[in-house]
């Protein structure tokens, strides 16, 4: 609303512009900090045009479940049963009911399988017509939509390519089709599935970009690049700024890595201890940090080791890739120097400092080679904010590096720079890059330090392409890692199966009414039994059909496959790749696959009714049995109704009675 720039690591930004898209709708100003779980929100926050867009997705996925069963050819009381089943799951109700992209991401998903259905019924006997092309282009929109809320859309994306592939391949067997006819499927399948999702997930960080064009405190884990593209912030100290460094510029030096934070090459008069507490010994120069905080200290001057001059001279000389160069400490005059003396907290690199000459037998080893590691070609010049250098120490080959160990008391809790061996590989912690630049002016020290106290006025535009941008800000989506690993409500992928944890999403502060977000016990459940029982079952009709035993026809298998590609294919894709995950997880990234594995028992129990009960006693048993047990999902949505919605609150003996397991917490206040 504010037109703030902001980093999520939950994924692209279309589902938060969705939510923006609620807000705007409903006069939001965006003047409300959202930092605080469970906070009051004021009177300027339209939660119900908020709560607008995930509510109707939930709502929808109802109808979308039972046109996805119908399209798999099973009865319309097998779809009413999977409409349903959705209808009184808990979590999926929770979770649509608050600002959250869960209920969003399931609903294209379920809309990009539904899509695909309709595509793939189609074209038996209606190749390229209007109804053809529109679901085909649907399927493709709504898993790009599916990709843009969520990367866990990627996964229903890749099921359903690999779905396309199989029906292709079958396709391409069919002699009645030319090999021109076969060449305009393969193309309309390209653009549909591939192409058009692609530019439609450039699309969202596109409009992402154009709109979240003011600086933020998420700013500071990009690129400086990045940042003095945006307005405010970072772009109001290097506009104006040189484009080129030369010798004799001023400029501050930031690493790229930005972790553990992002920081500055800084240096101050204090020295390195003459021994650390471990009785190592230090060369007692100059001490080299990296400091967090915009400081006079973070100040170098590019000096030509040629000569003394350190003013830019007219016309300016730039320095190029390859250069060698001498990095002068703006305030104290010393030279950034390195030598074969162990580093204080990481002993197997060598000691970065400003050289003292204590006129003892160490010389000064202060060159340094400017390599640019983005540089296009070998004749490269070194460019403000844009390019992205590493120095690389004359003497011993060694590249300044941050370490990122935090100093003692001494280093006044500064980060630590080395000099790394280049034999040990490349790392982001080795590039660095020049943020504010100026072209020094004054020879004389006392004119220079007030130089470096002044801004710049010179007027060179540094904007980055939305390429660029884009690839960034991916790549930060993707790396971006949350700081606390451990939460109070977090949990394993193998909790989730049988829903052995919970999360407190709301409780009221008086009357003890809270929200969960808790499943339905007895529609888990027999999500896992259909499960199990289709799995079973397919290995018993392999089996028996590689011995040409055929315990069913052949059109119910092919629709016992097909339903399970889709189902069985679409719980495994959308759960398994948890296992392999480092990040923190909660029992709503299970969702998705839960809603699949849901869509799969009304498969299952039409399949056992029509196959496996040959008796009409049998079938009349069992109709009994499935009817008692919708009626135990029922009953069970109905006694967790009130930590699903909230109201009404319930007696502390109550809550109690809801603990099913010891594992799940449900609050209970104190009286």
């Amino acid at each position: 609303m504010k037109r703030i720039f902001f980093v999520d690591d939950s994924g692209p930004p279309f589902g938060h512009m969705l939510l923006a898209l609620g807000g705007y709708l409903g006069g939001f100003d965006g003047n409300f900090l959202w930092n605080r779980i469970g906070a009051e929100y004021s009177m300027n926050v339209p939660v119900w045009s908020l709560r607008l867009l995930p509510a109707l997705a939930g709502a929808l996925c109802v109808p979308l479940a039972y046109q996805i069963l119908v399209e798999l050819q099973f009865s319309h009381c097998a779809a009413l049963g999977a409409a349903l089943l959705i209808l009184l799951e808990n979590s999926l109700i929770t979770q649509s009911r608050f600002m959250l992209l869960e209920s969003i991401l399931i609903f294209f998903i379920l809309l990009a399988v539904l899509s695909y259905l309709k595509f793939y019924n189609l074209q038996r006997d209606s190749f390229f017509s209007g109804s053809w092309w529109f679901w085909l282009l649907l399927t493709g929109v709504a898993c790009s939509c599916a990709v843009g809320v969520k990367y866990m859309g990627l996964f229903t994306y890749m099921l359903l390519l690999t779905i396309a592939g199989v029906h292709f391949w079958h396709m391409i067997g069919d002699r009645n089709l030319s090999n021109v006819s076969l060449m305009c499927h393969f193309l309309a399948r390209g653009l549909a599935l591939i192409i058009i999702p692609v530019a439609m997930y450039l699309s969202f960080f596109y409009v992402h970009l154009t709109f979240l064009y003011r600086s933020g405190p998420h700013d500071q884990i990009m690129t400086s690049a990045f940042q003095a593209s945006l307005e405010g912030g970072l772009a109001r100290i290097t506009q104006g700024q040189p484009l080129e460094v030369a010798y004799g510029s001023q400029i501050t030096l930031r690493n790229v890595l930005g972790k553990p934070v992002q920081c500055w090459l800084h240096s101050h008069t204090n020295t390195y201890p003459i021994r650390y507490e471990n009785g190592r010994g230090s060369s007692h120069q100059q001490q080299v940090t990296c400091y967090p905080f915009k400081d006079v200290n973070n100040w170098w001057i590019v000096k030509d080791p040629g000569t003394q001059q350190l003013v830019v001279s007219n016309p300016p000389r730039p320095v190029r890739h390859g250069h060698i160069v001498q990095l002068v400490h703006g305030i104290t005059t010393r030279y950034l120097n390195t030598h074969d003396v162990a580093a204080p907290l990481s002993p197997h690199s060598q000691e970065v400092s400003c050289y003292i000459d204590y006129n003892i037998s160490m010389p000064a080893q202060n060159l340094w080679r400017v390599e640019i590691v983005n540089r296009e070609s070998d004749t490269d010049v070194w460019k403000t904010v844009l390019s992205e250098v590493r120095f690389v120490h004359v003497n011993t080959s060694a590249v300044l590096k941050l370490s990122g160990a935090s100093l003692p008391e001494w280093g006044y809790r500064q980060l630590e720079v080395v000099g790394e061996k280049l034999s040990k590989g490349y790392h982001q912690s080795m590039v660095w890059n020049v943020e504010e630049h100026r072209y020094g002016k004054s020879q004389e020290q006392k004119e220079r330090e007030v130089e470096l106290h002044s801004p710049t006025q010179m007027d060179i535009s540094k904007n980055l392409s939305f390429m660029a941008k884009f690839m960034e800000l991916q790549w930060k989506i993707l790396t971006l890692k949350n700081e606390d690993t451990e939460h109070k409500y977090s949990s394993s992928a193998l909790d989730w199966i049988t829903m052995d944890t919970n999360i407190a999403y709301w409780l009221h502060p008086t009357s003890g009414a809270q929200i969960h977000l808790l499943g339905n016990v007895v529609t888990w459940a027999s999500a896992n039994v259909a499960a199990l029982v289709y799995t079973c079952l397919s290995l018993w009709y392999l089996i028996r059909r590689r011995r040409k035993i055929y315990d069913i026809p052949e059109d119910a298998w092919q629709l016992w496959v097909s339903a399970g590609g889709i189902c069985v294919g679409g719980w495994a894709v959308n759960y398994l790749p948890f296992f392999l995950m480092e990040k923190t997880l909660f029992l709503y990234h299970y969702l998705p696959a839960l809603t699949f594995q849901i869509l799969l028992i009304p498969i299952v129990l039409q399949h056992l009714g029509n196959h496996l009960c040959s008796s009409l006693l049998l079938k009349s048993m069992f109709s009994a049995l499935v009817v008692a047990w919708f009626s135990s999902v029922y009953l069970v949505y109905r006694t967790f109704s009130p930590v699903t919605y909230g109201e009404p609150s319930l007696s502390v003996t109550e809550l109690k009675d809801l603990r099913w397991k010891d594992s799940w917490n449900i609050l209970i206040q104190k009286q």
